[in-house]
């Protein structure tokens, strides 16, 4: 459920450019998206909007912690994806992608205020079953 919301006309979370509802809304009501990168941008736009349910279904597994996943306080300020390598709408099921990204957020700082800091990340992805999972990443 998502508790922050997106009107579908809203620009989308993610940067893509386009609006919710052409971009990630129909990845986060359940469709199947079609690149990894699309499932990355899927991620972060669920993290922005505290999606938890997105977060869960979209992460492998075999990697996947135990929730909450979205962090009262924390609010989400702007994504960039620096490379996508492999993922595309034509990938076989088991095929890998990498996705490298600098999401920028503000967080409470555990002094009653708050910081601005940012996580550059690359991301493998794989395809399972027709759908793309978020596996792990490397913090860079």
């Amino acid at each position: 459920m998502r508790s922050a919301g997106a009107r579908p006309a809203d620009p989308c979370p993610c940067g893509s450019g386009r609006t919710f509802a052409d971009c990630c809304e129909s990845v986060l009501d359940g469709e199947a998206a079609p690149t990894a990168e699309a499932l990355m941008r899927s991620r972060y736009t669920a993290f922005a909007v505290g999606d938890e349910d997105h977060i869960f279904r979209t992460w492998h597994p075999r990697t996947r912690p135990e929730g909450p996943y979205c962090h009262p306080g924390t609010r989400w300020l702007g994504l960039t994806v620096h490379e996508c390598v492999g993922g595309s709408p034509m990938a076989a099921d088991g095929e890998e992608a990498v996705v490298e990204f600098t999401a920028r957020f503000e967080a409470v700082d555990g002094r009653g205020g708050t910081a601005l800091d940012a996580l550059r990340e690359r991301s493998t992805f794989v395809k399972r079953a027709g759908r793309w999972l978020y596996v792990d990443g490397e913090q860079l």
